[in-house]
């Protein structure tokens, strides 16, 4: 982590992730797409992500998490930062001449190389099916379908494990929540466990910081007008006022299960936290 001298007050509590090893050049031209801010709105205009609005403009890294140049050697050139995500991008040089992103797993290093397929070893920053991915290694950016690319395990710091193989094709994952869960074994994903650890621990410092991001002040429900918020009203700091929490529209929040119905148990073994 990398702290500041308090030379103001937004200073004093800032905490940032140090960037020493990243690669001091610009981003890959060709891996660029321009990034159009909507404000939270749909197409029609109306808020429907309310808290956001403004910030820095940058551009978008188009980051490979399908991984499905097989049999290729890549070599990585550089590793950048990507204010899209909070997890460095490495950036790879395949023998072809192409060039691709992708997250950047913890001890990846400029001059590594990579590989992809079915044939690939499990080592740092290869990607291969889970069938051959040894039992306790360190896994990300995993598939939930096959050949769709990797959907989970991408954050910061974030690591899979493979627990088990069952005899019918499936490989049982303990993913971060501690969710024990089964894939299907030609699902592929990347070794090793993704960079930026202390990510958790940022400290913006001002609010200034959050709006540089694109986030907008939220305002608690207690302290609105009671038109605007189920709770908000009544003389002073009076709660509340109602049976449970609410939501702006009324509807309860803060401990109501959001889980849709029709999603299946199936493949979970056992659930985050000791639930059933």
């Amino acid at each position: 982590m990398k702290t500041y001298k308090p030379v103001t007050s937004s200073l004093r509590f800032r905490q940032d992730i140090s960037r020493a090893d990243l690669s001091k050049k610009a981003p890959e031209k060709s891996l660029l797409l321009k990034i159009k801010s909507h404000g939270g709105r749909n197409a029609a205009g109306r808020v429907t992500i309310r808290h956001r609005g403004g910030g820095t403009l940058h551009l978008f890294r188009v980051v490979d998490f399908l991984r499905n140049k097989d049999n290729i050697t890549a070599k990585v050139t550089a590793l950048e930062y990507d204010p899209n995500r909070g997890v460095s991008i490495a950036l790879l040089a395949y023998q072809d001449g192409e060039k691709r992103y992708i997250p950047a797993p913890l001890g990846l290093k400029v001059g590594d190389t990579v590989v992809s397929g079915l044939e690939a070893e499990p080592v740092l920053g290869n990607n291969l099916p889970l069938e051959k991915v040894p039992v306790g290694v360190a896994i990300h950016n995993l598939e939930l379908h096959p050949g769709r690319g990797g959907q989970i395990v991408r954050g910061a710091g974030t690591a899979a494990m493979v627990t088990a193989r069952e005899e019918k094709g499936y490989v049982q994952v303990k993913l971060p929540s501690g969710e024990v869960r089964k894939f299907l074994a030609v699902c592929r994903a990347t070794i090793g466990q993704l960079g930026n650890i202390d990510r958790k621990n940022v400290k913006l410092g001002k609010a200034g910081r959050s709006r540089m991001r694109g986030i907008r002040p939220t305002v608690r429900g207690v302290a609105q007008h009671p038109g605007s918020h189920p709770h908000g009203g009544g003389e002073g700091r009076s709660g509340l006022g109602m049976p449970g929490p609410k939501t702006p529209w009324g509807k309860p929040a803060r401990g109501v299960k959001t889980r849709r119905r029709h999603h299946t148990n199936k493949y979970i073994v056992s659930r985050r936290g000791g639930l059933r």
